[in-house]
């Protein structure tokens, strides 16, 4: 079993940045591809960001690309999104998410899923 759990998350103003982080313990976190997933109010959940289990491979949605950025650590057990510009749009919960196999489709990722951590951008 993995647990993933999200910080990082609060309020911020249009223009700013936050630095979500995602502790992974349980199982051998390089063995597993991360991403970050977020669900607006109202909306479904959206595939923002992945990363390989080498971090070889990286995947943005449009939206996002050129202002956040998806890392990680493997001698931590961490995983990171670094978000900068941020938007009113971007206001979600985040969700740090792990599976053995690397996917831009969000319905492959079902393996772990942490709590999620809220993101409030205000205009």
């Amino acid at each position: 079993q993995l647990q993933l759990v999200e910080s990082g998350g609060g309020l911020v103003q249009a223009g700013g940045s936050l630095r979500l982080s995602c502790a992974v313990s349980g199982r051998a976190f390089s063995s597993f591809a991360m991403a970050w997933v977020r669900q607006a109010p109202g909306k479904g959940r959206e595939l923002i960001a992945a990363i390989s289990q080498n971090a070889d491979r990286t995947y943005y949605e449009d939206s996002v690309k050129g202002r956040f950025t998806i890392s990680r650590d493997n001698a931590k057990d961490m995983a990171y999104l670094q978000m900068d510009s941020l938007k009113p749009e971007d206001t979600a919960v985040y969700y740090c998410v792990a599976d053995h196999f690397m996917s831009t489709r969000i319905d492959f990722w079902n393996d772990y899923w942490g709590r999620g951590t809220q993101v409030t951008v205000s205009s």
